[in-house]
C-alpha cells in the first residue's frame, strides 16, 4: 500500500513542480514519471522495511 501511495504521490508532486517552473505538457509528464519513479523506489523500501520489523 505504501508502495502506490508513495508513486502517486512522487507523479503529483512532479507534474506541480513543472507547472509552477512553467513547463509544457512534456515537461509535466517528465518530472511527473521521474518523480513517481523515485517515490516508487523509496516506497518499495518503506515497504520492505514494515515488512520485516512488523
Amino acid at each position: 500500500m505504501i508502495f502506490f501511495l508513495a508513486t502517486v504521490a512522487g507523479a503529483v508532486l512532479g507534474w506541480i513542480r513543472a507547472k509552477r517552473r512553467g513547463g509544457n505538457r512534456l515537461d509535466r509528464l517528465q518530472y511527473a514519471a521521474s518523480h513517481a519513479i523515485a517515490f516508487a523506489i523509496l516506497g518499495l523500501f518503506a515497504t520492505i522495511l514494515y515488512h520485516r520489523i512488523a
